[in-house]
């Protein structure tokens, strides 16, 4: 299914005005292994959370997220899966992450393997933003809920 079909359903299924404007759709990480695991956790409801760089927004002049904002999550090859809306959207240095926060994520069972993935992710993404990472640099760490999984 399209996105613009997936996002046409979820306007029919949930009753909202046909003219509602189709948001991002992104499947989370770089690698296609990780981007389709990190969505079933999704479609699971363990993962409620991602943290992203507060450097990257800023290069690629992209809004910060707030809540209310809604976004279409896709696997890797761009297949929708469900619609997320935002609850709360906290900016922090990558230091003092928390494991309380963190594992909302539903990827990690410490704050060190947390802390292990997320500096090898944001060192990749960084490699191809073009920004090197820090322990000072900003996380942008978006809490969110499914409110909406397309009919398998």
């Amino acid at each position: 299914m399209t996105v613009q079909a997936f996002w046409e359903a979820f306007l029919r299924d949930t009753g909202r005005s046909a003219d509602t404007p189709c948001p991002e759709a992104f499947h989370f990480e770089l690698t296609e292994k990780w981007a389709n695991e990190l969505l079933r956790l999704v479609l699971e409801g363990r993962k409620r959370a991602t943290s992203s760089s507060l450097t990257c927004y800023e290069l690629e002049g992209e809004r910060v997220p707030v809540p209310g904002d809604l976004s279409i999550v896709t696997d890797w090859a761009g297949e929708p899966h469900c619609v997320i809306e935002t609850t709360q959207v906290d900016i922090l240095p990558f230091r003092d992450m928390t494991f309380a926060l963190c594992r909302l994520e539903g990827e990690d069972d410490s704050l060190d393997s947390w802390r292990r993935s997320h500096i090898h992710f944001f060192t990749a993404e960084g490699r191809e933003a073009g920004y090197a990472f820090t322990e000072d640099m900003p996380v942008i760490f978006e809490q969110f809920r499914v409110i909406y999984a397309g009919k398998d």
